[in-house]
């Protein structure tokens, strides 16, 4: 993305040269499965607007890839579902209204796993997001098109959402980065809801520099990010469950990640969390669907244009997601008093855990595998996926280790791991403390480079 902005600024490379490019190649690539929506001529005509006129901000003229359930005035916003085909907003989300202000064209909006409920990107109306790296393995959930767009080279950078791990889960199956912020950093309207205690909008991009412009462009927020000094980095590792089991593919380049990290000498601390095993069951998920339960309904009813719940589980693709939005259509399937002693164990077994890891380890942030294992296939792994011998649900799986962290709001960032063997991507995260966003960055920066060959 930086080399675009740069060959824009210095005259080197129009916009609408970009933009027709990223269509080309779009087209050609059709099927990737990254698109649901490609506006290419209004994306064209933003191009020569931007090419004739005075520079608007830090992306100026650069064409950027939507998550198909973020708002796009006169674009469907059919949230991976063929039931809100028709739905048009009239009004972007205020992140895209910061965005164009800041020059950036919206190129198109990206597949994604039907309402935003998975991991694969694999089961919905639209087909799958298929894995550049491997297109016969999926690209993850549920921002998987926008991945797709990302790593194909269909979109110089692109936007997702985060509710469990649906940034940076893809970004790390496909090979690039994404940033999930603070929840609340990021304007949060216009968005198909799901949680209002966990949602939030994140970019995705090819490097951990393109996430610091776009988060200071999201966020508004100019603090300057330098990179770390390994030197004067500790990182908490945790010793179980973020890494009992892994695949082998990733368990050798995590092997590899805690050498390169420590041999340039970062300080690894050991750390547990308690009964982070079972915080997703017993929190995450139960927050999540009481939460959709009281604001999804409304919103696909307007969208849908008053269809009745019945008729909208009917139009869902995904038996997966089916099943789970009829937990949410009735929403007695989670109580009052259950969501409170969810919201309890939240604050009391992670939240707690994370500020008690960070004070008494003084780390700058947790680091872990993104995801336990690599890109599933298509045809046999989009329901369960074999890890350590064993046949395991996908979804849960593979927002294992992006999970606990997203529940207690914490910023995550997961870092392209570029200098390990030819195989699958496999990608490192980092948990931070609240509203750290920007020293995560630079953090980010600091590991991208380690892991990338020191380069």
């Amino acid at each position: 993305m930086h080399t675009a902005l740069s060959r824009l600024a210095a005259g080197t490379l129009t916009s609408v040269s970009l933009t027709e490019e990223l269509i080309a190649r779009a087209e050609r690539a059709g099927d990737l499965g990254a698109f649901v929506t490609l506006d290419a001529d209004r994306a064209l005509a933003e191009a020569a607007a931007a090419d004739r006129g005075p520079v608007r901000g830090p992306l100026h003229g650069l064409p950027i890839a939507v998550k198909d359930n973020i708002h796009v005035a006169g674009l469907p916003n059919t949230a991976g579902c063929e039931a809100l085909a028709g739905f048009v907003p009239d009004q972007d989300a205020r992140a895209i209204t910061r965005l164009r202000a800041a020059g950036a064209i919206v190129l198109g909006k990206t597949n994604m796993h039907e309402l935003a409920l998975g991991a694969t990107t694999a089961g919905g109306p639209y087909g799958p997001a298929r894995n550049p790296a491997d297109p016969t393995r999926f690209a993850g959930g549920s921002s998987g098109g926008t991945a797709t767009a990302v790593a194909a080279g269909l979109a110089p950078a692109g936007l997702g959402t985060d509710t469990g791990g649906s940034v940076r889960v893809p970004a790390a199956l496909t090979g690039i980065a994404g940033l999930r912020p603070t929840t609340g950093r990021y304007p949060a309207d216009g968005v198909t809801p799901l949680s209002w205690t966990r949602d939030t909008i994140g970019p995705m991009a090819p490097t951990v520099a393109d996430l610091v412009l776009l988060d200071s462009v999201l966020a508004a927020d100019r603090l300057p990010v330098d990179e770390a000094d390994p030197r004067d980095v500790v990182l908490a590792v945790p010793e179980h469950h973020f890494t009992e089991p892994l695949h082998p593919r990733t368990a050798e380049v995590w092997e590899h990640c805690l050498h390169v990290l420590g041999s340039a000498g970062v300080r690894l601390v050991p750390a547990r969390l308690p009964e982070v095993e079972t915080a997703e069951e017993r929190a995450g998920f139960p927050i999540t669907l009481y939460e959709a339960a009281r604001q999804l309904p409304g919103y696909l009813s307007t969208a849908a244009y008053g269809t009745d719940p019945a008729g909208l589980l009917a139009r869902i693709t995904d038996a997966d997601v089916r099943t789970t939005m009829e937990r949410v259509v009735f929403p007695q399937a989670i109580t009052e008093s259950a969501y409170k002693a969810a919201l309890g164990i939240r604050d009391r077994v992670l939240v707690d855990g994370y500020r008690r890891i960070f004070r008494t380890t003084g780390a700058h942030a947790v680091l872990f595998p993104t995801t336990p294992l690599p890109a599933g296939r298509i045809d046999t792994d989009t329901e369960r996926v074999r890890l350590d011998g064993v046949l395991r649900p996908a979804f849960p799986t593979y927002i294992r280790n992006t999970g606990p962290g997203s529940v207690a709001a914490l910023p995550g960032l997961t870092v392209p791991v570029r200098s390990a063997d030819p195989g699958l991507p496999v990608g490192a995260a980092l948990d931070a403390p609240w509203n750290t966003d920007r020293r995560l960055l630079g953090l980010g920066l600091l590991v991208e480079k380690l892991l990338d060959g020191g380069a």
